[in-house]
């Protein structure tokens, strides 16, 4: 069940026998010449639908799309939350979801430039009912989407070499399964990208002109991404169902 193209009977029904919901959260940033400025939403997001469409009983959140990408800002396209500001939507999703009854808020992540900053809000947010003195009556989870089981090793050999930090041919490869009419093309150069530390935006630029972080995303195909995510749907199950089973105090 995706909550947007639901009714709120619907939600409110599914609710006396579904507590857990997927949040499929990430980015809108530059993914160097050719990748899309959405893959880092699209990414989770299109692994959490195809996963709604085999299991009916799984529940999606809409897609947070926009995260903590101020190192990208130097890109045409790139649109940035402040931490705090990312910090405070995160809170608020958190407390809408958890006052209709889920349970369990299971965040599917697809930018990495996003942990630290969901981290510190999942804190924030258990140190409210810490200081209360009061059980939580929900459960947090982050995993990025590359981290499911079996996935970073599929990618691994797919990518052995040129795989890099972004704008990584299995990102771009997802994407392109998705939206085949969407594929870009350019002359990498060099072939494999630098590799460099993530500062400020200007910073970042100047050492990665193209946007890529050791990646040669040429690598990519649709039929690579399509591998990708029908090994990330039965991950994602299983770890949903394994988060779902956990017993509260």
């Amino acid at each position: 069940m995706l909550i947007h193209l639901s009714s709120w009977p619907e939600i409110d029904a599914r609710l006396k026998t579904v507590k857990t919901v997927v949040v499929p959260i990430g980015s809108n940033e530059q993914h160097g010449p050719t990748g899309l400025l959405g893959t880092d939403w699209m990414c989770p997001e299109i692994i959490a639908h195809a996963a709604e469409r085999q299991d009916e009983q799984l529940v999606v959140a809409p897609t947070f799309n926009i995260g903590m990408a101020q190192h990208h800002l130097a890109f045409a396209g790139t649109i940035s939350l402040r931490p705090s500001t990312f910090m405070a939507a995160i809170t608020d999703w958190v407390s809408s979801l958890g006052r209709h009854g889920f349970e369990r808020i299971y965040f599917l992540n697809g930018h990495g430039g996003n942990v630290a900053s969901i981290e510190a809000a999942f804190s924030e947010i258990h140190a409210d009912w810490s200081f209360a003195e009061e059980q939580p009556p929900f459960a947090l989870k982050l995993r990025n989407w590359w981290d499911l089981p079996g996935v970073m090793s599929l990618c691994n050999r797919m990518f052995p070499t040129g795989h890099g930090m972004h704008a990584t041919p299995s990102e771009i490869a997802v994407t392109q399964a998705a939206y085949p009419d969407r594929i870009k093309v350019a002359d990498y150069a060099p072939k494999i990208a630098p590799v460099g530390p993530i500062r400020d935006a200007l910073d970042y630029r100047a050492r990665f002109p193209d946007g890529r972080i050791g990646s040669d995303p040429a690598q990519a195909s649709p039929e690579k991404g399509q591998e990708i995510i029908d090994a990330a749907v039965p991950a994602l199950l299983r770890d949903v169902a394994d988060f779902t089973a956990e017993v509260l105090p």
